[in-house]
């Protein structure tokens, strides 16, 4: 795809597309720097020169440019301003370190998005919250155990297009960060092409720690009618003892 005619995007480095690239995927400057090992210090600095570079005040939105210039959709339609804080951490991080950064565990992304043409599909995942707003870890928990039925229950809701049912799944950090239409919308345009699913199998359950509670990603391999088949990853953390969603991909 040919890249929009906008100076500031060849102006940026390597480097600076790749924190982009982890920004529109849902990442913060703290959890990309988690991922990256690097400090956030550094991670700051690339966003204040990409974001003077395009001309514009948001990260995120310096984050779409990129994307819309590379030929993808935007996974993230929600803004926070730079230095909002979440631990998060992604697999899909473009081969540029920084020299000395040691090799960080990478995990499955959380990304709200688009179909790609490699089959990755991202639905939208925003559990961004600065660290100030993180509560303390709540006096009950929920069992990891009750997790897999958890994400099954919003997988079917998606599945039925029952769209406002399974945006109450999600967080309140998402809900505050997105609307219900917007939801519905990007919903409407990326799992709805797959089909039906003719089957679909839980492969696996896995602790991720971060405060205040850690966080439980639950995989499935999934069939569908137009899709083939799928490995989606429903990501969820505890919010008043109950399991509510916070990032979910297939592809």
């Amino acid at each position: 795809m040919t890249m929009p005619d906008h100076p500031g995007l060849t102006a940026l480095t390597d480097k600076e597309k790749q924190t982009l690239r982890l920004i529109v995927r849902g990442h913060d400057a703290k959890s990309v720097a988690v991922t990256l090992g690097l400090s956030v210090h550094t991670i700051n600095e690339r966003l204040r020169d990409a974001r003077r570079k395009l001309a514009v005040s948001s990260s995120r939105e310096a984050a779409r440019m990129l994307f819309e210039a590379e030929g993808a959709t935007p996974e993230n339609l929600g803004d926070m301003r730079n230095g909002d804080d979440a631990s998060r951490r992604t697999t899909d991080v473009a081969s540029t370190p920084d020299d000395g950064a040691g090799p960080a565990r990478r995990l499955p992304r959380f990304l709200i998005g688009a179909i790609v043409m490699t089959l990755a599909l991202g639905l939208l995942a925003f559990t961004l919250l600065p660290t100030t707003m993180q509560a303390p870890p709540p006096a009950t928990t929920a069992p990891a155990t009750a997790a897999p039925d958890a994400a099954r229950a919003f997988l079917e809701l998606v599945d039925q297009g029952r769209w406002s049912d399974s945006y109450r799944r999600f967080g309140v950090a998402f809900r505050k960060l997105n609307t219900e239409q917007v939801w519905t919308d990007v919903s409407k345009k990326v799992r709805v092409p797959l089909g039906a699913v003719v089957s679909r199998t839980f492969i696996g359950q896995e602790n991720v720690p971060a405060p205040p509670s850690g966080y439980e990603m639950l995989k499935f391999r999934t069939r569908f009618a137009n899709g083939g088949e799928l490995v989606e990853t429903v990501t969820l953390d505890q919010e008043a003892a109950e399991w509510k969603v916070v990032g979910i991909t297939v592809g």
